[in-house]
């Protein structure tokens, strides 16, 4: 058992284990981001929304994708062990994750699980911001730092970064240091040649999206690629994906459902990428 989660006995290799990750104590600014799971599963089963892919998989009867519910989490550094130890729990068993955050942090203990069972990972982020902080405000797991802390570790063989738009010197300089790949967004093309490798960790920040697609996040970042240019993004890719995390949704921002809408299409057009559909 994995505190919060149902029973994964009958998990198979192969399969695709989406999980919540409700944790925000990481988040500056406005902290929300925790209540994004249980909003994504409300909207994708009020009624105004199918479970069919637009690839034509009917996610609600497919034998290879299970909705684990959220994973119980301690409060500091202990969430950040569960969260790794939990993700390492389902790798064992052969799954791939799909973890619904949460702040932009949860990414970093999912990868160290990941490094464990994959040496030659590729990341692929889809953001406005790098979150290359050494540290930000006074902590090194801020949700600004994740992938500071994956590079300095060498947990990965690559970082493609998309979508970036606001950065700094600081930022600039981590990115040199750790040999990123990064598509800007003022140099986005309408389909960006992105050369991925498998197999690949997708991580998805809801504010690599204009805030007039995606208003319900806490760091509005004006600028940002619409919700078919992404989505033909994550058609296009064409290697395996092993796992994946939606985060940085955040409920208090998002009035009128239209930021659930796009994370719960999302969701399932990830989770049939996952599968191969």
């Amino acid at each position: 058992m994995i505190d919060g989660l149902r029973p994964i006995d009958s998990l198979k290799p192969g399969m695709v284990a989406v999980v919540g990750v409700p944790s925000d104590e990481n988040s500056s600014f406005l902290r929300g981001a925790a209540k994004g799971p249980a909003r994504i599963r409300q909207f994708l089963h009020a009624g105004s929304m199918n479970m069919w892919t637009e690839g034509g998989l009917e996610l609600s009867e497919e034998d290879r994708f299970r909705d684990l519910g959220d994973l119980k989490l301690p409060e500091g550094i202990a969430a950040i062990r569960r969260i790794e130890a939990a993700t390492a729990a389902l790798l064992e068993r052969g799954v791939k994750v799909l973890a619904l955050g949460g702040d932009h942090s949860i990414t970093y203990p999912i990868i160290r699980a990941y490094a464990a069972k994959y040496d030659d990972l590729t990341i692929l982020q889809l953001d406005a911001h790098p979150d290359l902080y050494d540290e930000y405000a006074g902590s090194r797991y801020s949700h600004a730092c994740p992938f500071a802390r994956v590079m300095e570790e060498n947990l990965v063989r690559r970082l493609v970064q998309v979508g970036i738009r606001a950065t700094n010197e600081h930022l600039r300089e981590q990115a040199e240091r750790f040999g990123l790949e990064i598509i800007e967004m003022r140099s986005w093309r309408a389909e960006p040649t992105l050369n991925l490798e498998g197999p690949l960790y997708l991580s998805m920040d809801m504010d690599v999206f204009d805030p007039s697609v995606a208003p319900g996040v806490s760091h509005h970042e004006p600028g940002g690629p619409g919700a078919r240019e992404v989505l033909a993004l994550i058609h296009r890719i064409d290697v395996p994906i092993v796992g994946a995390d939606l985060v940085e949704f955040n409920p208090a921002r998002d009035p009128t459902g239209i930021t659930a809408a796009l994370a719960a299409k999302l969701y399932k057009e990830i989770a049939a990428r996952m599968l191969g559909a």
